[in-house]
């Protein structure tokens, strides 16, 4: 168990591998550790850095800076601490959130966003989740019509009162738009064909806008697709940390089976 004190607060992470690093920030219901799947296939290329958010996990729960201002600061610091000056970030929801808000306000630290079931406004949540309610009641509106991952629920009781519902909040208040406007480096959001927290049908509204971004539907995935399909989510994150620019980002595709690299 590794971690740094970043504004006086604990803040935990873990990291696998070695090579160039990547940060991997998770979402409102969780820790860290749904991450582990994805990290260990990438930890051959990459050091692989995820982190736990105030509040959540193993990290601070006496600071209650659950906003989006208070994170992107964290992330800053974090990296600052552990010498990374420009990566690329992996979000889920929340994370997917301060990712894009990091990327949108410091473009010097981003190297490129992958951003997993991306809120675009509070019109895209599901209207249960905007409701404040006890971290065990929206824990369970997660996992309509999906089955809960072990790596996910075992962090619930772990997260502080109210940073579920708090965090959503910050998010639903965030016009994600406002700030894909500002970014100017690769950004790939992923959604699930049948999420039931957060709308995917988002991705025609990012395909047909004029970003520095794309959009791509895992078909037969739900609210983690990272989960769900590790390899299909893996693969096309390794496609995605070659790219270069922008332009580049229409390459992309959804490869069933793994190929072999030539470099």
């Amino acid at each position: 168990m590794s971690g740094v004190l970043i504004r006086g607060s604990l803040t935990h992470y873990e990291s696998f591998g070695r090579g160039r690093p990547v940060v991997f920030v998770h979402g409102w219901l969780g820790s860290w550790r749904y991450w582990v799947p994805v990290m260990e296939d990438l930890s051959t290329d990459c050091r692989c850095y995820a982190l736990d958010l105030w509040g959540f996990g193993d990290s601070d729960k006496g600071r209650e800076a659950y906003d989006l201002d208070a994170y992107v600061d964290l992330l800053i610091g974090f990296m600052d601490e552990l010498g990374i000056w420009r990566a690329p970030i992996v979000g889920h929801t929340l994370g997917g959130a301060i990712a894009a808000k990091l990327a949108a306000e410091h473009p010097d630290r981003v190297a490129r966003v992958l951003a997993v079931s991306l809120p675009l406004s509070a019109d895209s949540i599901n209207r249960k989740l905007l409701a404040a309610g006890p971290n065990d009641t929206l824990a369970r509106l997660f996992w309509q019509k999906q089955r809960p991952y072990a790596e996910v629920e075992m962090s619930v009781p772990k997260t502080a009162k109210n940073a579920i519902a708090l965090t959503i909040q910050s998010v639903a208040h965030l016009d994600v738009r406002a700030a894909l406007d500002e970014i100017d480096v690769p950004m790939l959001a992923v959604y699930g064909e049948k999420d039931g927290v957060i709308d995917p049908q988002q991705a025609d509204e990012m395909e047909g806008n004029q970003y520095a971004a794309r959009s791509i539907v895992l078909s037969g995935t739900h609210h983690f697709p990272m989960l769900d399909q590790p390899g299909k989510f893996t693969r096309l994150l390794r496609d995605f940390m070659d790219i270069e620019s922008p332009e580049q980002l229409q390459d992309l595709s959804i490869k069933e089976e793994w190929r072999r690299r030539t470099r």
